[in-house]
């Protein structure tokens, strides 16, 4: 029977900790020797006594009950016999950083204090590291996994299901095996974004994480070419720093030139902001990031990659946010690249993965909520020419059309009505829609204003994704079909008509968010359009 109460967590504590202090240090070799000849930490009886007397609630193990139920079920037998197993589970906790996690997560430093003298240690500490070992693996699991924060509880447009990892299945495997690392292997992502986002650390781990100093900008008004403004000199300055402006021999002046507006430029081209050479906070935001900031980008951007499912399918579209970028892929092999417009910060794309079911030509737009509230009906309600110049026409719950002047607009009844934009060429769908039915009531379209494409940053829809060259992505979609050739699509598109195709290839569509990976062997860093990295970081980064 588990007792609990302040005393024996007492008891608890004091055998954790008792006589670490007072310890002598000895050399590799005597320690090596000593620890050889441990070949079992505990016994059956003393597990069972600690976890029977002690409070298993305390907060040194990660997951107690986990812990406890293991032993329960398999008779209290201690499991960490091998020498080879202790150290191999130590040298992946020490290793642990080059994942993103971070070595005190997994009772690090209490694991390379008492591993070492594992001869001298009483059978109490034996005992409380056999229980401290299988609580470091079984969290290594889960947060190697699933990641080590649930998506679920910091954003609320995070919608694909959590991966769930057996923890105790894995344990009993990585014994049985004698093999922690392939095990613990087998359930961490291995896509080639998060394995360049390895290397990625690697390298700034190897070049240091710290800058020297930095030129810091302060934020304010927004700077135009030709303008003079104090802060000037030290964009100037700065971007000298990153290599993209040569000040060697040049005055530092207030005036922003054509020359450092060019630097400027390539700076907001390669950091995926609007390359306009307007010095406004978002490009200031970017250029006061300094290499800890952007090894923080870096560790939550992995930790993200763990929260994706590990299985994208062997067919399918992976869509980066704030990269405004669609791949199509299959097998190994990237068959399509596409631009995209994405939403707004204020109405976000939201991250979630779903199947493509069918495509729409000639596609009618059905007002989605949050525009039919914000948009529309304030504009009907002003003026009802609103409606007919956009070519909206109102319908009841049974689908019969709703005369707008007999419309209350300041009435909720207003709210109930469906909106519905026909077909036609100031249609925003443009000419065809990539339905993967969602909750969200996201998918992929054509647009009219292809113009905006050229843009560089284009976070600029009300939350679906805009994809360039939308027809040619649909026309693959639909290249199983022999029915479907270019003339049958022609034809249809031609007619005006609304026309639905079901698309019978498995393909599945992810929209992921990451603003860091590497391109070319180099890292590259763009804008965190939804402002959701540091909120990842200030709960990601460890406690001290």
């Amino acid at each position: 029977m588990r007792k609990t109460g302040s005393y024996l967590l007492l008891i608890y504590v004091f055998l954790v900790f008792a006589c670490q202090d007072n310890k002598s240090t000895t050399s590799d070799e005597s320690q090596n020797e000593q620890s050889e000849e441990i070949t079992l930490l505990t016994t059956d009886s003393r597990l069972k006594n600690s976890l029977e007397s002690v409070d298993i609630d305390s907060p040194k193990l990660k997951n107690p009950e986990a812990v406890a139920k293991y032993y329960e079920k398999n008779d209290h037998q201690p499991i960490w016999r091998s020498e080879k197993l202790r150290n191999e589970l130590f040298s992946y906790i020490q290793n642990i950083e080059f994942e993103g996690l971070f070595f005190e997560d997994y009772h690090g430093e209490y694991l390379k204090k008492i591993l070492p003298t594992l001869s001298e240690n009483s059978n109490s500490e034996n005992t409380i590291l056999e229980l401290v070992l299988t609580d470091s693996f079984l969290q290594l699991a889960k947060d190697l996994g699933t990641g080590k924060l649930n998506p679920t509880e910091i954003y609320s447009i995070w919608g694909t299901p959590l991966n769930e990892v057996k923890a105790v299945e894995l344990l009993e495997r990585a014994i049985l095996k004698e093999d922690i690392s392939s095990v613990l292997d087998s359930v961490k992502p291995h896509h080639i974004v998060y394995n360049g986002l390895k290397k990625s650390l690697a390298e700034f781990k190897r070049s240091g994480i710290e800058d020297d100093s930095i030129t810091k900008i302060p934020t304010g008004k927004l700077v135009r070419p030709g303008e003079t403004e104090y802060r000037i000199g030290l964009v100037a300055k700065r971007l000298n720093e990153l290599g993209y402006y040569d000040l060697e021999g040049k005055p530092i002046q207030n005036s922003y030139g054509q020359a450092l507006q060019e630097a400027v430029r390539n700076f907001q081209h390669d950091h995926g902001l609007q390359t306009d050479a307007l010095i406004g906070n978002s490009t200031v935001t970017n250029l006061n990031m300094n290499r800890s900031d952007r090894y923080h980008q870096l560790l939550v951007n992995l930790e993200r990659w763990r929260w994706y499912p590990r299985d994208l399918g062997d067919h399918y579209i992976i869509i980066n946010v704030p990269d405004y970028r669609l791949s199509l892929i299959k097998g190994k092999d990237t068959l399509r690249s596409h631009k995209t417009m994405v939403g707004t910060e204020a109405r976000k794309t939201p991250v979630f993965s779903d199947e493509i079911a069918y495509i729409v030509y000639n596609p009618t737009w059905t007002i989605p909520p949050t525009i039919k509230k914000n948009d529309v009906i304030p504009g009907a309600s002003k003026d009802l020419s609103y409606l007919s110049k956009r070519n909206l026409k109102i319908y009841d719950s049974k689908g019969n059309t709703v005369d707008p002047a007999s419309v209350n607009w300041s009435s909720p009844a207003a709210r109930n009505y469906t909106y519905r934009q026909q077909a036609g060429p100031s249609n925003p769908l443009g000419t065809v829609k990539i339905i993967y039915p969602n909750e969200y009531m996201i998918y992929l379209h054509d647009t009219p204003s292809k113009e905006l494409f050229k843009k560089n940053a284009r976070a600029q829809s009300s939350g679906c994704v805009r994809v360039q060259d939308a027809l040619d992505l649909a026309k693959y979609l639909l290249s199983d079909q022999e029915k479907y050739d270019e003339k049958r699509i022609n034809d249809i598109i031609v007619s005006g008509r609304t026309t639905e195709i079901p698309v019978k290839q498995k393909v599945r569509v992810h929209h992921f968010y990451w603003t860091a990976f590497m391109q070319n062997d180099t890292t590259k860093f763009i804008d965190d359009i939804y402002k959701l990295d540091q909120k990842l970081w200030n709960q990601l980064k460890p406690a001290n």
